[in-house]
Parts: C-alpha cells; structure tokens; sequence
C-alpha cells in the first residue's frame, strides 16, 4: 500500500466542514435521510432512492492519475490519465466545494482477509450515500483512532470544470493510485463508490501476489469452494445464492496461496423483473429495513416496489448488507477454490449448455469474458449483441487483462480446481427463435459440476469450440449438451456458429501475440461441415 498519510487529509477535512457526523448506524442514517427529503420508505422499511440523470455508471468519466508508480502499470487503453498538477487542482476545488457543508464519514474496511484489508474512510454530502456504502462494505470493530488506508470523497453536488481539471464533462471518477485518494464528482449514482474501492483493490492486489476477481462465491457443506465469473444477466447472483450453499459475496474478490475472501460486506443486486419465486432471498433482502433501492417506482397505494417498472432505468439495484440474507458465510473468506465457473448467456443458440475447459481453455475464455446480449426490438431487430469485457469486469480492471490472466493462471495450476464454461443462453436456435435454457436444466447441469458427477463421466469434443461436452446428463435430454441437434436447421446453426467463432477471434486480436492462447479458442477451421 502506498505511504501516504491519511490523517492529514482528514484534519483537513474536519477543520473545513460545517459539521461531520461519523459512523452514524442505520437507523440514524436512514431517519437523516428521510429528513433531509432524500428518499421515501417503503411499506418494508427498505430506503427508495434516485440518482437523477446518472443511473449507471459513468466509464468514460473515470480517471487514473499518471505518475512514476502508474505511467508503466496501468491499462491506458482502458481509463483516462490526468497529470498529478489537475488531480490536485480538482481535489483542492472539491474539498472548497465541501467547506461549510455537513457531511456524512464511515469508517470502514475491504478485505474480509484482515491480512489484506484496506481501512476506507468515506466522506459524502448525503445520509443515503453513506447508508449505501455501509451495507456494502465491511463495518469493523472501532476503537481508538481509525488509520485509513484510503479516503474517498464523495461530493454528487461538486461539477468538473473540463478546461481548468482536464476532464471530459462535469462528471468525474478519479484515483490517484500512489496516495489511495478518490474524489468523485458530478454523479449521485452510488455504485461508483463501491467500484472506486474494486478499481483500488485491482491495482494493488497483483503486487501482493493476490488475484482480484469480479466473481461471487460460495461454499458446500463439504466445504468446497467455487467462484462464478460472469457478466450482468448471465445469472452470477442468481446461481451463487444456493440454500445448500453458504455465500461469501457477490461481486468482488480476492484469490490468494491460502483461499478466497471476500473484498465487501453486502450485495449489491440487480432487482429488473425481480421474482420472488426465482430469486427468494434476493425479494426478501429488498424488503428489509435498512436496504437501499435505487430508481426503482413505488406503487402508490401500496409503497412496495415495482420491479417490472424500468421506467427511470432498467438498472435498478438494491443495496444491502450480507447477513440480511438467510445462508452466508459470516466470516467472508474460504478455502482454495475447487470449482471455477464461466457464465455466459449465449444470445447466439450455438455454445453448449456446460463443457468443462483446459487450463489454457480457462485463461482464454477469461480474457474474453464473453456474453450476448439481446438486440433492442425497434424495427424488429433481434440479432444478438456480443458482448466482450476482459476478465469479466474490464471497466474496474486498472492493470492489463494478460497481468491478471497470468495470476489466474498460477492459481489454477497450484488449485488443480476444475473450471468449467456454463451457458445460460438460448437453444433450439437464437434469440427470437429458440427459447432460453431453464434455469431447472442450468441448476441441474451446475450442481453436477459442483459434485464431481461430471468428472467421471465420458465426454465429447465439441466440434465448432473445441470443448469438452458431457456426453449424458442424468436428468438432462442428450439433445441439449449438443447443440446443433436443437436446431430446425442445421445450417443456420453452422452460420451463426462460424460467425461467434469469428467474433471471438477478432476480439483476441488486441491481446498481441499470445499463441498458445489463441490455439485455445474456437477456431472457424473447426466448425462443422
């Protein structure tokens, strides 16, 4: 961790503000909040916020400062520099802009491995935001004075000035990696807070020899532990909320010689079209006191959330700490992984519902970090979208994808754990025509992994992906694990496999010369005849 010291940022900022109320509990948060008119209750108790014209997070507002400790390590390609003179001149403008005002701190930690733990102090304009960031990180024991690692300041109200801090609009996400400080400006949306901390936590874990995953995880009553990679809609909540599985988290990570932990305290779900039925603890976990919901449309009679209305944005989320949820794993860490899951949700119809990846197989299709998403449907477009975002998080990956490919690598090696590519997505043909795999079928073919069923059972080759495919599933029509039998037409599985495969040649391009990489993925040579 870098040497600065954070104590003087924080006198600083204490002298400077009207008033600071630090580590206030969630009662007192959420009572705030409701007074300052920030949010409203629903009829739960759960806090139902907005976020104004950012719903999202803003990606091409982020910003890494380059100095002697980054100008060789970061991934430029993929984030936007400022100099060490405009990081200093938008933090001192940020802090006037905070002077007077009253703001919210919380002390508070990322890394259940106290061993790599980072001490984060959080300064924000408003309750809601601090409530949001204590559910989702991890609330320490405090006693005495707090030594923070890293400060973040968090100031919505605060706009960028392009021409004098050199950012792209009034919004702005900036790290200065060798101080650990994080200003954040011009956006209400609380996730880039969260994401702050993983873009932080991915710079600085590879040097310790730690692999920073965006991943959930879980762990069986054997006391197995598998990870599930996976990008949104690919089903990595869904799947890793197991009620045979305690969960160590969600969203994000850390891989060591000794185990996994997990980085944060809470979830932060996704709730579009959210069901009961499909996801319990999810629908349970937003209808707690203390959970945050962000642009999501209350029923006007009843105050309960509308999770079919994407009104304001499809990305509606809940915010929420960990022990809401009925079985997880309090401690956040666990052992050396076992099982190591790929979700893809192949628009396309062609990848085989599971198939069970090489060591070199695994570290392709994790730099590719491949899903497809489905086309809008104006003027009945419905092709699907192919979706490639490098180690399955690109946007909060600050090194290059091949530095955290090779650290998976490694890991893999000394696991010896099984990884395996589980679709998701559509057969019987793509989006529009054939019909998304159900989520009994996923489950069923999930859990044989996770078992060892399915190591002793025979295989085949895929012909098209060159994976290898369970030949028989108990439970499972043998149609399914072989694609191109669930088609009508044959052909037009070819032509749209051929064009996947294409797809994801192309995208490998950018990682240069990487043979023995690139001999593990699909190959157009190989598609059928």
């Amino acid at each position: 961790m870098a040497a600065f010291d954070h104590r003087a940022l924080r006198g600083r900022i204490l002298a400077d503000a009207g008033d600071i109320s630090f580590n206030d509990s969630t009662p007192v948060l959420v009572s705030r909040s409701l007074r300052a008119g920030e949010g409203e209750l629903t009829a739960d108790g759960a806090l139902s916020v907005t976020t104004g014209i950012h719903t999202g997070r803003s990606p091409k507002d982020k910003f890494i400062v380059r100095d002697a400790l980054t100008t060789d390590t970061v991934w430029w390609d993929n984030t936007a520099a400022l100099s060490p003179a405009q990081f200093d001149l938008l933090l001192e403008d940020a802090l006037a802009h905070a002077a007077g005002k009253s703001l919210f701190a919380q002390d508070l930690a990322a890394g259940a491995d106290e061993t790599h733990r980072m001490n984060v102090t959080v300064f924000t304009e408003h309750a809601w935001h601090a409530l949001f960031i204590r559910n989702l990180l991890i609330r320490p024991e405090l006693s005495g004075e707090f030594a923070a690692d890293v400060t973040i300041l968090h100031v919505p109200g605060f706009k960028a000035d392009p021409q004098r801090h050199g950012t792209r609009t009034e919004t702005v996400i900036a790290l200065d990696m060798s101080r650990n400080i994080v200003l954040i400006g011009g956006t209400y949306y609380a996730g880039e807070i969260k994401k702050s901390v993983f873009s932080l936590f991915n710079f600085h874990a590879p040097r310790q020899g730690t692999l920073p995953m965006h991943c959930s995880a879980n762990i069986g009553e054997s006391g197995d532990t598998a990870l599930f990679f996976g990008l949104s809609g690919t089903g990595k909540t869904t799947l890793s909320n197991d009620p045979e599985r305690l969960l160590i988290g969600d969203d994000e990570h850390g891989w060591t010689a000794g185990g996994v932990f997990n980085l944060e305290g809470g979830c932060y779900a996704k709730t579009v079209k959210l069901s009961e039925t499909a996801e319990p603890e999810i629908y349970q976990a937003t209808r707690s006191f203390g959970t945050v919901l962000e642009n999501l449309v209350l029923d006007p009679k009843t105050r309960l959330p509308l999770f079919d209305d994407i009104s304001l944005t499809e990305n509606t989320r809940a915010a929420y700490p960990l022990e809401t949820l009925p079985v997880v794993s309090l401690g956040g860490v666990g052992g050396t992984p076992r099982t190591v899951v790929f979700l893809t949700a192949d628009a396309f119809g062609v990848l085989p519902p599971i198939a069970r990846l090489t060591p070199d197989q695994a570290v392709y299709h994790f730099l590719s970090g491949y899903t497809a998403k489905v086309a809008g449907t104006e003027r009945g477009v419905t092709e699907p979208q192919a979706t490639f975002s490098a180690c399955f998080g690109a946007p909060f990956m600050s090194l290059h994808p091949t530095v955290y490919g090779a650290l998976l690598a490694e890991r893999l090696k000394a696991s010896g754990a099984s990884t395996w590519l589980l679709n998701t997505g559509w057969t019987g043909g793509g989006y529009g025509v054939g019909k998304r795999i159900d989520i009994a079928s996923t489950r069923r073919l999930l859990n044989a992994a996770l078992s060892g069923e399915l190591d002793r059972g025979p295989t085949r080759i895929d012909p098209v992906f060159g994976l290898a495919v369970p030949a028989h599933v108990q439970g499972i029509d043998d149609k399914l694990l072989e694609p191109r039998r669930t088609w009508a037409d044959p052909i037009a599985y070819d032509r749209a496999a051929e064009k996947l495969v294409g797809l994801f040649q192309k995208n490998f391009e950018k990682f240069g010369a990487l043979d023995h990489l690139t001999v593990a993925g699909p190959r157009l040579a190989q598609a059928a005849e």
